[in-house]
């Protein structure tokens, strides 16, 4: 595993990133643990350094939405309005009219399905520019402010007719408040972090501050510049779309238990049956399409591989293809969009783990940081 911190350290030496760490590991444990550089002014990256996951947050909220079809109480097919009736207040943005959206409403009834699967309809002002134009034309605010009238954005396309990336996880996450009476963040600590053993995932970063890594910008010299950024403190909801806070060896956890069926340790989360949602492609018929950025400022592009375009399991991106030296089809990821990322590679048996906190997402340096870890990964098996 020599190679691995190596090709960390060049990251680094190379201002590919300010800092990172990684890991890997399979179901039965961790096979690796490496990091390179300063996390902070006057603190070396480790595995104790803590990370604003923001999109990572996702698959654990569509974990929570899976224990409640577990136990019957939702099922993938439940109307989102049957659990939150505001949904229905939501319309579909059908062009404009100078400054004026022509508005409708939606032609298909979203499920929980569609949240999962982030084919309700919503997607963020990052990705697409009639939300973008909507929320300044209305000054309407975002998800991200933890603000619950970001919830309440528009639709830019019918739920079940494409996918569109955005706030579909902050919805989920409402939906399993709603059906099971606790606040998200004690359903998580109490059914999720506490079961796994991952105490140092949170959606209050205060118990964990001194070990908070900085965000930091590309700079047009090439090099960081320190920036502030992170979810807000004591919103009015958290959002599992972005909210949480964590480590390497917390996420591993959360990582592990999925490429073991649901199961980690002496601790079942999910029956066998529950867990193959979490693999199997869910998008009936859909797949994922490029997603183009509005800001480049926040993230760059996200083309699609040669190939079958991906699709989305009920919690995860999924590879419909074998990557030449890489993951294999069947494989899930996704990403924070301050560069946490990670993926499970169930055929091989493993998962990996690579974060910073830098912006834009997917600039070139750490694009390239990423292919040579992942490469070096497989070469390694």
């Amino acid at each position: 595993m020599n190679d691995l911190q190596r090709v960390l350290d060049e990251g680094v030496a190379k201002r590919q990133v300010p800092f990172v760490v990684a890991m890997t590991g399979t179901a039965a444990g961790v096979t690796f643990s490496g990091a390179a550089g300063e996390a902070a002014p006057g603190m070396a990256a480790a595995e104790t350094t803590v990370f604003r996951i923001y999109s990572m947050s996702k698959a654990i909220g569509a974990l929570a939405a899976l224990m409640l079809i577990d136990r019957g109480r939702l099922t993938p097919d439940t109307p989102v309005a049957d659990v939150l009736p505001a949904w229905n207040d939501l319309d579909v943005i059908d062009g404009w009219d100078g400054d004026e959206p022509r508005m409708r409403k939606p032609r298909t009834v979203a499920t929980v399905h569609h949240l999962a699967t982030h084919t309700s309809g919503i997607e963020y002002d990052s990705w697409s520019a009639d939300t973008l134009r909507w929320l300044k034309v209305t000054g309407n605010p975002s998800v991200v402010t933890g603000r619950k009238a970001g919830l309440m954005g528009v639709l830019t396309s019918d739920p079940g007719t494409r996918w569109g990336y955005g706030p579909s996880t902050d919805w989920l996450g409402q939906v399993v408040e709603a059906v099971d009476g606790r606040r998200i963040d004690a359903f998580c600590r109490e059914e999720i972090f506490d079961p796994l053993g991952m105490p140092d995932t949170v959606f209050e970063a205060d118990a964990v501050a001194d070990r908070l890594a900085q965000v930091s910008r590309r700079t047009s010299e090439g090099g960081f510049a320190p920036m502030r950024m992170g979810p807000p403190a004591q919103p009015e909801f958290y959002g599992m779309g972005h909210a949480l806070f964590s480590t390497a060896p917390d996420y591993m956890r959360f990582l592990r238990m999925v490429l073991n069926g649901g199961a980690l340790d002496d601790v079942r989360l999910l029956s066998p049956e529950t867990a193959e949602l979490m693999f199997a492609d869910q998008m009936r018929g859909l797949t994922l399409r490029p997603m183009v950025s509005v800001d480049p400022r926040v993230t760059a592009d996200l083309p699609l591989a040669p190939g079958p375009a991906p699709t989305h399991s009920f919690a995860f991106v999924r590879n419909e293809a074998d990557v030449a030296g890489k993951r294999r089809a069947g494989s899930l990821g996704w990403a924070g969009i301050c560069n946490t990322h990670y993926w499970i590679d169930p055929t091989t048996g493993i998962a990996a783990i690579l974060m910073t906190q830098s912006l834009p997402f997917l600039e070139p340096g750490m694009v390239r940081l990423y292919g040579a870890f992942e490469r070096a990964v497989y070469d390694g098996l």
